[in-house]
């Protein structure tokens, strides 16, 4: 049995950065991605968003890559949101998404960092944040 220890900080947005996810709604989709995350394997440490957008704190499995990880929550989850009509219009992610490796002695800042969305987003919108992220990073 192999032993794996990737952390990975996956972001992705609504289409069109619609601000479909309410407070209320958002509830119900961080609620149940954790609980599908269960059901499907995937270790979800941490889940939280602002209204375009969501973050996740996850620990990759031997059998599951970054972009299966991504396809499973982001699939999955619009199919439930639609299934029940929690946004009175046709709700999709956006096809791409942000992902990065996350050191063990960062975990907890991530986790701050996730946990504080609604204070975070008064400063900085969706997209500043994207930009922000790509230029620390040097993501391309």
């Amino acid at each position: 049995m192999p032993f794996i220890k990737i952390w990975v900080h996956l972001v992705f947005g609504t289409k069109s950065r619609y601000p479909f996810l309410n407070q209320d709604v958002l509830a119900k989709v961080i609620t149940h991605i954790l609980q599908n995350g269960k059901e499907k394997g995937i270790f979800l440490d941490s889940v939280n968003g602002y209204t375009d957008h969501l973050h996740c704190l996850v620990s990759l499995s031997a059998s599951l890559s970054i972009a299966k990880t991504a396809n499973l929550i982001k699939g999955e989850s619009s199919f439930w949101i639609n299934k029940n009509k929690l946004t009175p219009h046709k709700f999709e992610w956006a096809d791409e998404y942000y992902a990065a490796s996350v050191s063990e002695s960062q975990i907890n800042r991530v986790r701050e960092y996730i946990r504080n969305q609604q204070e975070h987003h008064k400063k900085l919108s969706h997209s500043e944040e994207c930009e922000k992220f790509i230029q620390e990073y040097g993501c391309k």
